[in-house]
């Protein structure tokens, strides 16, 4: 009897956690902030260090960007931190949406061309053509890191 409890407790909180999808832009619709693109169209690397502070801060570095609409971008990120970190880049409301769900399920997994997570050392890439204008959101997610000031600006520009 136990075992069977146990069963579809797990099964309802996987259901759950698959429901919400693989949060930002990951269920199909078209994201404002632009779509993934291809390394050999870029015309810009933005190197980003993601770390903590002594003081308890957590930052991007830079923090803020402006680029060109229709522009392809390579972000090289680096976590030159002790923790893990994101970088998540979409609208703001998005972004808000997806803190929310990861303060649920603080471990859930991202399979998003517009985020990436690291370890400690670690460095990737998110490859991003910025298709609207507009000003959007970088964030780390991770519960508490976007409070501590892990977060930052794009600016997209017009031709």
């Amino acid at each position: 009897m136990k075992a069977a409890i146990f069963g579809l407790l797990v099964a309802a909180l996987a259901t759950s956690a698959l429901a919400s999808g693989n949060h930002v832009g990951g269920h199909g619709e078209a994201m404002a902030v632009g779509e993934p693109g291809k390394k050999a169209n870029a015309t810009q690397t933005i190197r980003v260090t993601m770390k903590e502070t002594e003081d308890g801060k957590m930052l991007f570095t830079p923090s803020t960007f402006k680029v060109r609409k229709g522009q392809t971008i390579v972000f090289a990120i680096k976590n030159a931190g002790e923790l893990d970190h994101e970088f998540v880049l979409d609208q703001e409301d998005k972004v808000m949406e997806h803190k929310a769900v990861m303060e649920k399920f603080p471990e859930m997994e991202h399979d998003d061309p517009n985020a990436i997570r690291l370890a400690a050392g670690e460095s990737g890439e998110i490859i991003w053509k910025f298709t609207n204008g507009g000003t959007f959101k970088i964030a780390c997610l991770v519960p508490g890191h976007y409070d501590a000031g892990m977060h930052g600006d794009v600016t997209v520009a017009g031709k």
